[in-house]
C-alpha cells in the first residue's frame, strides 16, 4: 500500500489540480470535492475560498508520474462501499478479478504444458550431464 501524500493532480484537474489532489489524498471522488468547493464559493466564502485555492495551487507540489500509476493500481482492486469513495463497483471489481485469475490460470497451464512436455524432459536430462 502506498503512503498517501498531498499533491496537485494536474492530469485529472480542471484548473490547477487542487481538488483532484485533495480527492486522491482523502480517497474521495473528485466530483464530491469539486461540489464542496463550489458550494462554499456560492454560500458566501468567495474571497476566502479563492484565496485558499490559489495559495494551495502554489504551495502543493505537482504529482510525480509514478504516483499516478500507484494510486490507480491501488484503487483498481478496492471495493467502493459508498458513492463518494474511490474504488470500483462490485460488478467491475468482480470482472477485473475474474480477468486476473484467468490470466494466472493461463500462465499456470503454459507452465504445466512445458513441464509435462518431452522438451522439458530432454532439457532436464541434458542439464544433468
Amino acid at each position: 500500500m502506498i503512503k498517501r501524500e498531498l499533491y496537485r493532480d494536474t492530469e485529472n484537474g480542471k484548473i490547477s489540480g487542487v481538488c483532484a489532489g485533495l480527492a486522491n489524498y482523502l480517497s474521495l471522488e473528485v466530483w464530491l470535492v469539486r461540489i464542496s468547493v463550489i458550494s462554499a464559493l456560492l454560500l458566501g466564502g468567495t474571497f476566502l475560498i479563492l484565496l485558499i485555492y490559489i495559495a494551495l495551487s502554489f504551495m502543493i507540489e505537482k504529482q510525480p508520474p509514478n504516483y499516478v500509476e500507484a494510486i490507480r493500481s491501488e484503487h483498481e482492486h478496492t471495493l467502493k462501499n459508498k458513492p463518494w469513495q474511490k474504488g470500483s463497483s462490485p460488478e467491475l471489481l468482480l470482472d477485473r478479478l475474474e480477468r486476473d485469475f484467468d490470466n494466472v490460470e493461463e500462465k499456470i497451464q503454459s507452465i504445466e504444458a512445458y513441464v509435462t512436455s518431452d522438451a522439458y524432459q530432454v532439457n532436464k536430462e541434458f542439464n544433468a550431464l
